[in-house]
């Protein structure tokens, strides 16, 4: 599930919710949903801001089962 890339993404660039809200727009709830894996479908729209804001591909982010 991508919630693990994700909070992994998070960690590796050593930023907190509330920063990685800022930069991508995207609420710190509805960021701290998808981490828990309680929002399973995030529009196309959110799964590139968050990417881009993580410096991270779209499809490893969100697609990748790592």
């Amino acid at each position: 599930m991508f919630h693990t890339n994700l909070k992994k993404a998070r960690k590796e660039r050593h930023i907190t919710l509330e920063q990685l809200s800022k930069i991508s727009g995207v609420s710190v709830g509805y960021l701290c949903h998808l981490e828990q894996g309680t929002r399973k479908n995030p529009s196309i729209d959110v799964m590139e801001k968050i990417a881009k804001a993580l410096e991270k591909d779209i499809t490893e982010l969100f697609f990748s089962k790592k």
